[in-house]
């Protein structure tokens, strides 16, 4: 069976359940005789083997079956959770995202077996703790059948309805025949192997009914042994060859069946097999939609819940918010062609209706594609426990604002460079507890990560109560390195000298660890989000921690922009980021190191001439008033010289190609109703 076809629901759903694994064994780490939390793992290790063993995986599938053995009997109260195992299981973990991660890259999923886990595993079964799988376990596995068990389909009780089978099959001279058939001890889905055996006989004959009943079968609720009554044309030597062919059957018994009137059962049960005969007969033929099932069963008493989300592939998403930004652009040029009759006309009132359903169905679509930043930081806790370990510090991660929704193509870029301010935190932010409990603090360090929406932008803080940044240090360093002179670092404020941590491999740490270090890998932090819009600023306190703040765009892909001029070109300017707009004199433009400066209502605000910075000459004389548009990033405050204002638009950013990306100051570009082009001003990069 070709199950490439498979393969990306497979990595979705493996991933789904790794997750689940992740978060359900930091539970358990904390609360061992949470049957919930046990009963979770059980579930997603079993999901896992299943859905491995479908897909060929092997490796993956006899790691995830040991790990379900170990919670099978935990669940029976078997085994405690011990912390020794609960690490054992974090191994497994790792090395299941390994195998994911492979498979994600390769389809395959690599070469290493990982022995040392299994043994682990089959040690923590037997009660020697990690060692290997006992001599009796293994004696065990291959005892011999007894006579008496290789007619087991002896023991099946004989209803009703299968009386009147068999009286039929009797008179039509079929043969009946008994059928007890045994697994191997090392195969990994059972019920799968019994779903094809059925599916194999029902080419042959018609089963009357099996012990244990399908449900139980489908549960796996049997050791390595079912049995049941089938009528059939074939030979009991034919019916024997295609049961032994499918594979990992260790043995199949047959034998003629003789009706005993003292077998009969009680009608109800007799009605119950009945309808589990019938639940046999229309079991998938395809090993793949068996176990799937397998892994996927509800409980019978839960309500059925209709499942209202749908996979959609990001390509598909883009397809289509390409064309509403055609749509987008064909309202702006019907605005354009309406405005320039300067008359009103009927067509005025179908722009205004298409203007309507525009934005209404951008509004949707960028619903659509927006997504909870829960599936990147779901993974930090882990991680920091891994941390915790790694360094021999005690540290806890409190994480807020999980819901907070952005763009997808926005959520895919932020897992990395929130990952590493996060190790930044562990690795240098938080002191030794020795050093914390001279200093007064908890033992245990705490790092936060907290998300929420602010307007049109995100704000992600990951903050420490560490040590915070020795500002002494980095400019002691800075100075030492070249990188600013003794006159800059008289002249520079403690945020100044903050943002030179974000210079290519600035770092102030003693010894460069492979964990971080404060300073080595910033600047990839900081290109990362400006390359989204973005923007990072740093707080700190020396002594008290510090905190990283990121600002994220909702969107990336439609925004609400001041449209401008500069001599006689055309801008855009991001609404997000204008604070005001004001009139100014040129007389109230004052300098400050020689640079220009207007005083607003007691905040001293530098000016940017866009004329300057974008070399184009300006079409106002120097006595004009000048219009100065006051842009914010972070708690910067800067103000912009234009010429002309022409009014706030909906606008469609078209990336610049990548002969054209050096730019910093242009963000990309859009296309206005006239056709024109106009550039998109990024205003982080001009302040």
């Amino acid at each position: 069976m070709d199950v490439s076809q498979y393969l990306e629901i497979f990595l979705d759903e493996s991933k789904e359940h790794l997750q689940t694994l992740s978060d359900q064994l930091m539970i358990l780490e904390q609360e061992p005789e949470n049957m919930d939390t046990i009963n979770e793992i059980f579930r997603a290790a079993h999901s896992l083997k299943g859905m491995a063993g479908t897909m060929g995986y092997k490796r993956m599938q006899a790691l995830t079956h040991e790990m379900e053995n170990v919670f099978s009997e935990v669940r029976n109260n078997t085994i405690k959770v011990q912390d020794n195992m609960v690490d054992i299981l974090f191994q497994c973990l790792d090395a299941l995202e390994e195998y994911v991660d492979n498979i994600q890259n390769t389809t395959e999923e690599g070469t290493n077996d990982n022995e040392h886990l299994v043994k682990s595993l089959k040690g923590i079964l037997n009660g020697n703790e990690g060692g290997e799988d006992s001599a009796k376990g293994a004696s065990s596995a291959a005892a011999p059948i007894e006579e008496g068990d290789k007619e087991k389909w002896k023991t099946i009780k004989i209803g009703s309805a299968e009386q009147t089978v068999i009286k039929a099959a009797n008179e039509q001279g079929k043969n009946i025949l008994g059928i007890t058939v045994y697994v191997q001890e090392s195969c990994i889905l059972k019920a799968a192997r019994a779903f094809l055996v059925f599916k194999a006989l029902e080419e042959l004959g018609e089963i009357i009914v099996s012990v244990p009943a399908a449900q139980d079968i489908e549960d796996e609720k049997f050791e390595y042994d079912f049995s049941m009554l089938f009528v059939t044309d074939s030979s009991m030597d034919r019916v024997a060859e295609v049961v032994k062919n499918v594979s990992e059957i260790k043995d199949a018994f047959v034998a003629p069946f003789e009706y005993d009137h003292e077998n009969t059962a009680d009608s109800s049960k007799t009605e119950v097999q009945a309808a589990e005969k019938k639940e046999v007969k229309e079991k998938s033929s395809e090993t793949a939609v068996a176990a799937q099932k397998q892994e996927n069963k509800k409980p019978v008493a839960s309500k059925p819940v209709v499942n209202r989300t749908v996979r959609v592939d990001i390509e598909k998403l883009d397809v289509l918010m390409n064309l509403v930004s055609e749509l987008i652009i064909a309202k702006n040029s019907l605005v354009a062609a309406s405005n320039t009759e300067g008359t009103r006309t009927a067509a005025s009132e179908h722009i205004e209706y298409l203007e309507s359903v525009t934005t209404n169905l951008h509004e949707s679509v960028m619903k659509v594609r927006m997504v909870p930043i829960e599936s990147v930081v779901v993974k930090f806790p882990k991680m920091i426990r891994d941390l915790s370990k790694k360094l021999n510090k005690k540290m806890q991660l409190f994480m807020s604002g999980e819901e907070t929704e952005l763009d997808r193509t926005v959520v895919d870029e932020i897992g990395d460079p929130l990952m590493h301010l996060l190790r930044n935190s562990a690795d240098h932010g938080l002191e030794s507890a020795e050093t914390r409990i001279q200093r007064g603090k908890p033992e245990v360090g705490s790092i936060y990560l907290d998300a929420y929406q602010d307007g049109n932008n995100v704000v992600i803080e990951v903050r420490d109560d560490g040590n915070g940044i020795d500002v002494e240090a980095v400019k002691e360093k800075a100075l030492s390195r070249g990188t600013i002179t003794p006159e800059q670092a008289e002249n520079m404020s403690d945020k100044d000298i903050i943002d030179l941590l974000f210079k290519p491999s600035f770092s102030t740490a003693k010894q460069v660890s492979d964990i971080s270090g404060r300073g080595v890998g910033l600047d990839v932090v900081k290109s990362k989000i400006e390359s989204l819009s973005g923007e990072v600023e740093v707080k700190t306190k020396l002594g008290e921690g510090s905190t990283f703040i990121i600002r994220l765009p909702l969107t990336l892909a439609i925004i609400q922009a001041l449209m401008v001029e500069v001599g006689h070109e055309k801008y855009a300017i991001s609404l997000g980021t204008i604070q005001t707009i004001e009139d100014i004199a040129p007389e109230e433009i004052k300098f400050v190191q020689a640079k220009e400066v207007i005083n607003l209502r007691g905040t001293v605000i530098p000016l940017i001439r866009l004329n300057e910075v974008l070399d184009i000459e300006s079409s106002k004389s120097p006595d004009e008033s000048l219009i100065v548009v006051i842009v914010k990033k972070g708690d910067k405050l800067a103000g912009l010289v234009v010429d002309e204002l022409m009014g706030q638009q909906e606008i469609v950013i078209k990336s610049l190609s990548k002969y054209i990306n050096k730019c910093k100051i242009i963000s990309g570009a859009t296309i206005l109703g006239d056709g024109e082009i106009a550039l998109i001003l990024d205003t982080n990069a001009l302040i």
